[in-house]
């Protein structure tokens, strides 16, 4: 009996020795199957589209050209410009009011004497002009980009292509600064000789001198589509990416479109819509005990108090969100017809966006991070085009498609991260982490806020290559 039973131990034994392995590699299999599935399924599908007027022409060729373009002005153009803003009319603002009610009325005066008198819109079409543009037709509309390269590469070192996507009330204009230092590193005193770019900004469709969609439904993912697109008519098969505001979210996309042309992803804006149990608990426990939730004391400087910075200084800032992605075409039409009321409403951002505290200054704190000249040629860069309107709508698209504005799927190319501490929100690291799964850098910025190429140039682009530099060590 005792020789039965073992016999019997040893038949099982052997039959538990082929049927484990055989299991776990069944096991093993359907685990990778379900990881190649789920992969393919975060990818957002390129597919294809139609934004030019009326319906897609069958068999239609599109011209795949790219066009030298230049910005042009004339006597008629300025004339008009300042027959409108002699006509202007100023309602007084409340006493001690500051930009608590939005533009100061009273500096908004001087703001338009300078305007009507001193700014030199013919020079400032020349400054634009420096840098080569182009126009190229994809889906049926014209994409306007800036394209700069580098005028000195030394031998041996590769030059990486960098598409730079603004956001609103932005414009391709806001990467004018920052350009020199990306293509010319050495000459401007950044010893990351061993990093260079060729610089690619286009603007949006609907922005500035890119031809606005005559469709609707055009969103972020519409844009991707476009960039990757303009991108690969440029010739280039793998790129760079760095984006803030509708540009994070627009590249963002293209990395969730096309992961295998993304090199790198690197942002100065992160939107994380996620909520759930985790992230509850992860706010409350975080206001006492950061570092159990993975914040740290940097995190929790910029998150707390909760309230106030993530819902009442958000609440404030946002009512032109939800005009404008409900009904952007109602008061559009009136910010496209007076460029008194165009600068307001769009310098009043570049006023509280770049710094919380210039809410309480009565010329909104806008000549201590901008000159004049440089606010009026991105206000100028709407009016002279008639976009504010299109521009507007492309919040109506996205939001109507995306309430949440929730990122798709996963992003799993090379990502880096810079935190500017006076921006709206701000995504600790390990928050971003829920969409963002392979963050290569993540850098606290000393200061700066909202719009990071246009005020703090030099620290973005250290920033940029600091993070291109370890990607390209990977």
């Amino acid at each position: 009996q005792t020789i039965l039973y073992f016999l019997r131990s040893f038949e099982c034994s052997q039959k538990n020795a082929i049927l484990v392995p055989v299991a776990a590699l069944g096991v093993g299999g359907m685990l990778v199957y379900w990881l190649r599935s789920r992969r393919k399924i975060e990818t957002i599908e390129m597919g294809d589209g139609w934004w030019g007027s009326g319906e897609r022409p069958l068999r239609m060729k599109e011209d795949e050209s790219i066009r030298p373009f230049k910005i042009v002005t004339s006597d008629k153009e300025i004339e008009d410009l300042y027959r409108r803003l002699d006509q202007a009319r100023y309602t007084p603002h409340v006493e001690g009011a500051a930009f608590h009610y939005g533009f100061n009325s009273s500096y908004l005066q001087k703001v338009v004497a300078y305007w009507r008198n001193q700014f030199d819109w013919r020079k400032q079409v020349e400054v634009l002009n420096k840098y080569p543009h182009f126009h190229t037709t994809i889906e049926g509309i014209d994409i306007h980009f800036i394209h700069v390269k580098p005028p000195y590469v030394p031998h041996g070192r590769a030059v990486q292509p960098l598409l730079m996507v603004h956001g609103w009330p932005g414009s391709f204009y806001e990467f004018y600064k920052i350009i020199p230092l990306l293509t010319e590193p050495a000459r401007h005193g950044l010893n990351e000789g061993d990093v260079v770019f060729e610089v690619i900004c286009p603007s949006i469709p609907g922005y500035g001198f890119s031809e606005a969609p005559h469709q609707q439904g055009f969103d972020s993912v519409a844009t991707a589509r476009i960039f990757h697109k303009l991108m690969n008519r440029l010739g280039f098969k793998e790129y760079y990416l760095q984006g803030g505001d509708w540009g994070s979210r627009v590249t963002t996309n293209m990395a969730q479109m096309l992961p295998q042309s993304v090199r790198g992803l690197h942002l100065n804006v992160v939107f994380i819509t996620k909520q759930g149990l985790g992230r509850l608990i992860s706010i409350m426990l975080g206001a006492y005990v950061p570092w159990l939730v993975g914040l740290t004391r940097e995190d929790a400087r910029r998150v707390y108090p909760f309230m106030q910075k993530n819902f009442f200084d958000v609440l404030r800032e946002s009512g032109y969100l939800h005009i404008q992605a409900t009904k952007p075409d109602t008061a559009g039409c009136g910010l496209n017809d007076s460029p008194v009321g165009l600068a307001a409403y769009i310098l009043e951002k570049f006023s509280t966006w770049t710094d919380k505290s210039f809410l309480h200054k009565d010329d909104g704190g806008l000549e201590s991070k901008y000159s004049l000249d440089e606010l009026l040629t991105n206000v100028m860069i709407y009016w002279v085009t008639s976009s504010i309107v299109s521009s507007m709508r492309y919040y109506k698209e996205n939001f109507s498609k995306d309430p949440s504005l929730n990122a798709h799927s996963s992003v799993r190319v090379p990502t880096g991260i810079a935190a500017f501490p006076q921006e709206i929100l701000h995504t600790p690291r390990t928050w971003a982490k829920d969409v963002y799964k392979n963050i290569i850098t993540y850098t606290y910025m000393p200061r700066g806020g909202h719009f990071a190429a246009f005020e703090e140039p030099k620290l973005l682009a250290q920033d940029i290559m600091q993070f291109v530099r370890k990607v390209e060590q990977l």
